[in-house]
Order: C-alpha cells, then structure tokens, then sequence
C-alpha cells in the first residue's frame, strides 16, 4: 500500500487525492489530506466571496473526495511548525505532495503604506470569509466615506463589490456576524477602483466586472477621456486582436462611460492609467488620500508616466496587486519566482528530483490561472508520483502516521471534527435569523470540533 500525503486541502490538494485515488495503474494508495486549518476547502472557503454562493458550491465536489474511504482528512495540523517538520512528515508517509499556495500579498512599494487604514485586499477577504487568523482584523467603517482599491483583478472587484453592498444583501451568506455587522455601519458613499494600465489589459473576468453594474442602489462610472487613451477603444483592428475577455470588458466599461452617478445610494468609479505614487497622511496619522502620477500607454504594451498628478480622497486603501508564495520551513524555494523549484511537480534539491517530495498549485506554478487550473496542474503532479510509485513504496513506514502526530502533541481535527463545526455554524446561524454563519475564531472552531470528536 502506498501512503501519501497531501497538504494543504483546497481544490489542488483535493484535486491531487482524487486523481492519486481514482488512478488504476497503482493500487491500494491512500491519502492522507492535512491541513493547518480544522476546516477544508482552502481559498473555496476563506477566499471566494460570500455573495457568489455558484462558486462557493465547489465545495459540494471538494466534500464527495474527501469522503471517500481512502482519504482522510486531518485539520489542525501545521507542517513546517516545530512539532512537525518536512522531513518527519516524509519519514511518516511514502510520498509527500504540498499544496500550500501563495500566503503573501504584494506591496505598492510606496510612502505612506504604513498608514492606519491601508490593508492588503488579501486582510480584508479573509476578515469578511470569518479566516480564524483574520479575527484580530479591525475593519471599522463607520468613519469612512470614501475608498480606494488598487489593482484590476478579480480580487479588486471582489472587495470593491463587498464595499458596495448593503447589509440585506450580505444576511443570507455565510458571513460571520462581526463582518457583517462593521459593514452594515459603514459609511462609505464612493468607491474606486484604480488601475495603473488602461481597461484592455483588466485582469478581472467579463462576469466579475458586470456585476459592478447590477448592485441595488449603486453607480458604476468610467471616466470617457480614460477609455479614449486606450489604444484598444476607438481602434476596432486593434480591439480585434485582443482576446475576447478584453474585448467584452472594453464593451462593457463603454456603457458606463460618463453614466449619472445622481441618486445613487452608493458611487463606484473605475478609473485607468494611474499610477499610485504616495499614500498621504491625515490627522492622527491615519490615511487620507492617494497620489497618482497619470500614465499613458507606451505604443509597446507598457505604460510611461506623463509627470501629471492626482490626489483622490480615501480613508481605506485596499491593495490588490497579486499574491506570491512564501518559503515552507525545509523545503527548497526560488525567490525570484516566490515558488518551489520541480520539474512537472518533482521538488528540486539542488537541480535533482528529491525522492518522495512533490508540488501542486500555486507554490508549484505561482498565483495563476482560476479554480479550474489547479486540476490539470494537480494531475501532472500525481502522475509523477505515480510513475514514482514503485520505488517509493519498498520503504517501510513506522506505522500509522495519525498515531504519530498524536505523540508529537498535536491534535488533529478529523472528519466527524469538521462535521461537527459545521452543525455549529448551522446552529449560529439560526440563532441569529440567518443561514449557516460561519464561526470566525480559532477558538469556536476547535470547541465546535471537540464536540464532533467526542460524539
């Protein structure tokens, strides 16, 4: 029997035990899914936006793998921590595949980033999808009448549309009360949503960025004299030659050129072709605005900046510039690429294949592609593990690796530990009048799992 383990159990962890499961060539393998979290599901869960419930069902697909017999699931462990390093955890199990994705949030780089009131976009998902590191996040919002976010991808749309929203909107998710609650007393009027390079070369998805157009109550607005400097505008052989995404994403900002923000309970300008360049200090130094240099496209893709300058008024900048990869204590990184060095998901030591170490999804490729992608790049992965196989399994275990972790102090949450969190989110949200409502503290979670693991 060959044991492996996955860690890290989003959709490419899960992605690599099904397709590690389901294969014929070798039998008998079992998989071991950990977590450093007592809940699955990775960013489905603590990264998808509470109000796109289509995404969020994935988790339906993730929670059939992870109930198949041959897999188990195991919370509440941390790998790299002093109670279980990478090489102990590969002395447990035959193979080790790790999933980890990508931790860290990019900075602008700028003066003024340290301000209260500027956060990463990455903080304030995790705040608003109840994350249990997220708890000591304090996104108060009363005072705040005006935002700005930084960036053109589907996560600056997210936390745009979060910012946008109104509290009877947001009551029928999953949202933990806290979250919902800051946002119900928020004082925010206008939103934007600032963009370096011009609307073509968006990152967010046709589907995403429409959705700005459909909130109750709310304006999307697009400056005409920044669609005009895009090359891809008023040029229709240039707009042919842009993939279609872009090309429907030129469509739909076109309708909302100069539209009548008057009336509207709450104001979204999407604005292209600046730069931010500071972020500026109010009283008690808290942040106060934003300075952009306006840019201008460079004839070769890029963008040049012009020496013009703007100032626009926020007490909540969000940043959204990308994610990268963060080092696993024990494992080899590459910090250029903020990934771990393999060939076709094999880990690198020193330009070799090190034997029974693997990588799929973000720490193996870097944040790219959408949920989707991770398949693919988990099956190229636990085909090299397979073709592995053989050599891998004529070395003896020391016995269950669960009775290992035990004896290292730590406290695994098992599968009937996860059900039991979710009776407990059902139950807080019936008591609050709401749908399930997730519990958002590390606390909550391992007393809602103790009593699963007792039962």
């Amino acid at each position: 029997m060959l044991r492996v383990a996955v860690v890290g159990s989003g959709p490419s962890g899960v992605y690599a035990a099904q397709t590690l499961v389901q294969q014929r060539e070798v039998p008998g393998v079992r998989v071991d899914v950990l977590d450093r979290l007592p809940a699955p599901y990775g960013l489905v869960r603590y990264g998808v936006a509470p109000d796109h419930e289509k995404i969020k069902s994935l988790q339906g697909s993730l929670r059939t793998v992870l109930e198949d017999e041959r897999i188990r699931f195991l919370g509440n462990v941390e790998v790299g921590g002093p109670q279980l390093s990478t090489a102990r955890l590969l002395e447990l199990y035959h193979a080790v595949v790790y999933c980890v994705g990508a931790a860290r949030d990019r900075l602008l780089g700028i003066p003024g980033e340290e301000l209260a009131g500027v956060h990463s976009a990455t903080a304030f998902v995790a705040w608003y999808s109840g994350h249990p590191d997220a708890v000591a996040e304090d996104f108060d919002l009363s005072g705040v009448s005006s935002a700005v976010v930084v960036g053109a991808g589907n996560v600056a749309v997210d936390v745009t549309r979060m910012l946008a929203r109104c509290e009877p909107e947001l009551a029928p998710t999953d949202m933990p009360q806290p979250a919902l609650g800051a946002l119900a007393r928020s004082g925010v009027r206008s939103v934007s949503m600032v963009a370096r390079r011009g609307p073509s070369q968006g990152k967010f998805t046709t589907k995403e960025l429409r959705e700005l157009g459909t909130l109750p109550g709310v304006a999307a607005v697009v400056d005409p004299a920044e669609l005009a400097l895009d090359p891809a505008y008023a040029d229709p052989d240039a707009a042919a030659a842009l993939p279609a995404v872009f090309r429907r994403n030129l469509e739909v900002l076109r309708g909302w050129a100069g539209q009548d923000a008057g009336g509207a309970r709450r104001r979204i300008g999407l604005r292209f072709y600046l730069r931010p360049v500071e972020v500026l200090a109010g009283p008690g130094g808290r942040v106060a605005g934003m300075r952009f240099e306006r840019t201008a496209p460079d004839g070769r893709g890029a963008v040049t900046g012009t020496g013009a300058y703007e100032e626009v008024e926020a007490q909540l900048v969000l940043r959204s510039v990308g994610y990268q990869g963060v080092p696993l204590p024990g494992l080899p990184f590459d910090p250029a690429r903020a990934t771990v060095p393999h060939a076709a998901g094999r880990v690198l030591r020193e330009g070799r294949a090190s034997v029974g170490e693997y990588v799929a999804g973000w720490i193996k490729r870097g944040p790219t592609g959408v949920i989707g992608t991770n398949r693919p790049c988990a099956k190229e992965t636990a085909s090299s593990l397979l073709q592995d196989a053989p050599a891998l399994a004529r070395r003896e275990l020391p016995g269950d690796p669960l009775d290992a972790l035990r004896a290292a102090g730590l406290h695994p949450v098992e599968w009937p530990g996860w059900l039991a969190i979710e009776t407990a989110e059902a139950d807080l949200g019936r008591s609050l009048g709401r749908r399930s409502v997730k519990i958002p503290d590390w606390r909550g979670l391992l007393a809602a799992a103790d009593r699963g693991a007792g039962a």
